[in-house]
C-alpha cells in the first residue's frame, strides 16, 4: 500500500457514548472499495489519523504523523584514521559493513587501534598484534610505522585463517585470543 494513500473515515454512529460504533473505511483511489471496522466500548481499538483528500461526508480529517524515530546509521570512521584505512581496505575486499565492525571489536580488544601498540609480555605488535612482530614485513618493509601495512597483513591474516572478520572475532570471544 502507497504510504501516500488517503482513506477517509466516516463515523457511522454520531456519537461513541453507549452501544457498538462503526467506522468505514473509504478508500479514496478506490471509492467501491469500503472496510467497515466495528467495535464494543471497552474493546481495544487502534487508532490511526489519516491524511484525507476531498471525499464527500468526510467527519474527521487530520494528517498522518509519527513519533518514530529514523534508523541511525552507524558512525563511519575519520578520513585519516586507522579504522578509516581498514574501511576502505575491507570494502575493497567485498565484505559487508558488518564484517567491519567484527574487525573494529576485534582490534579495538587488540591494539586499540594503535599502530604502534605492544604487549611486553608477548612480543606482539601493532594494530592486529602480529606474534612474532616480524611477520608483518611480509607486507611491507615500512611494517612498524605505517598502519596501512600493518591492516593489510592483518587482513590477509584474518582471510587465510578464519575467512572473515567475524569469523575471527567468533574465536576471539571463545578463546581470547585469534
Amino acid at each position: 500500500m502507497d504510504s501516500k494513500r488517503a482513506l477517509a473515515v466516516m463515523i457511522a454512529s454520531a456519537a461513541f457514548t453507549g452501544g457498538t460504533s462503526t467506522i468505514a473505511l473509504a478508500d479514496t483511489e478506490s471509492p467501491d472499495r469500503v472496510h467497515q471496522r466495528t467495535w464494543s466500548p471497552g474493546a481495544v481499538v487502534h487508532q490511526r489519523t489519516w491524511t484525507v483528500q476531498a471525499v464527500p461526508h468526510v467527519i474527521h480529517q487530520a494528517t498522518w504523523e509519527t513519533k518514530a524515530q529514523p534508523k541511525v546509521r552507524p558512525m563511519l570512521p575519520g578520513k585519516n584514521t586507522n579504522k578509516r584505512i581498514a574501511l576502505d581496505l575491507v570494502v575493497r575486499r567485498s565484505w559487508s559493513f558488518r564484517e567491519f565492525q567484527c574487525l573494529d571489536s576485534l582490534w579495538t580488544r587488540e591494539s586499540n587501534w594503535n599502530h604502534r601498540a605492544q604487549n611486553p609480555s608477548s612480543g606482539a605488535y601493532g594494530i592486529p598484534q602480529a606474534l612474532p612482530a616480524g611477520k608483518m614485513s611480509g607486507a611491507g618493509r615500512d611494517w612498524r610505522d605505517n598502519p596501512t601495512t600493518q591492516i593489510q597483513w592483518g587482513l590477509k591474516y584474518i582471510e587465510g585463517r578464519y575467512g572473515r572478520p567475524c569469523g575471527a572475532w567468533g574465536h576471539f570471544r571463545a578463546h581470547n585470543w585469534y
